[in-house]
C-alpha cells in the first residue's frame, strides 16, 4: 500500500496511438502486453513511424524546389505536422513504458534535460 494510487494508474497503462473519436487518448492496460489489441497498437506505431520517414522525405524534396508555391507548403507543413504529432506520441508512450533509471549520471543537472538533452535550437539555421 505505499504506492500512490494516481502513480499505480499511471504505470499500469499503455498510451494508444490513437484518439478517441471526440480527441481524447486511449489507454490499454499494460497487462495486456501480447493481446491482439496491443499488437494492433505496435503495428501502427510502426506504420506511423514509416510514413514520418516518407513525409520526411517528401518535406526535404518540396524544401529543394525553388519553385515551389505557398499551397504546396502548407501542405507539405500539414504533413509535417501530423506526423510530428504521432511521433511525439509514440515517443512519449514508450517513455512511460521505461523502467525508471536510479543510476548517477543518468540527468544532465546543468541543462535539466534527461541525458544531457538541450533546447537550444540556434543550429536550425
Amino acid at each position: 500500500m505505499g504506492r500512490p494510487i494516481a502513480k499505480s494508474f499511471e504505470t499500469s497503462l499503455q498510451l494508444l496511438p490513437w484518439t478517441s473519436p471526440e480527441g481524447k487518448p486511449c489507454y490499454l492496460s499494460a497487462d495486456s502486453g501480447n493481446s491482439s489489441l496491443s499488437r494492433l497498437a505496435d503495428e501502427m506505431e510502426e506504420a506511423q513511424i514509416a510514413n514520418g520517414v516518407k513525409v520526411l522525405g517528401g518535406a526535404k524534396a518540396v524544401m529543394a524546389d525553388p519553385k515551389v508555391g505557398v499551397r504546396e507548403l502548407r501542405f507539405t507543413a500539414a504533413r509535417l505536422a501530423e506526423s510530428l504529432r504521432d511521433l511525439l506520441r509514440i515517443a512519449e508512450s514508450r517513455g512511460q513504458r521505461l523502467p525508471a533509471s536510479d543510476e548517477p549520471g543518468s540527468d544532465d543537472p546543468e541543462n535539466g534535460h534527461p541525458g544531457g538533452a538541450s533546447q537550444d535550437s540556434s543550429h536550425w539555421s
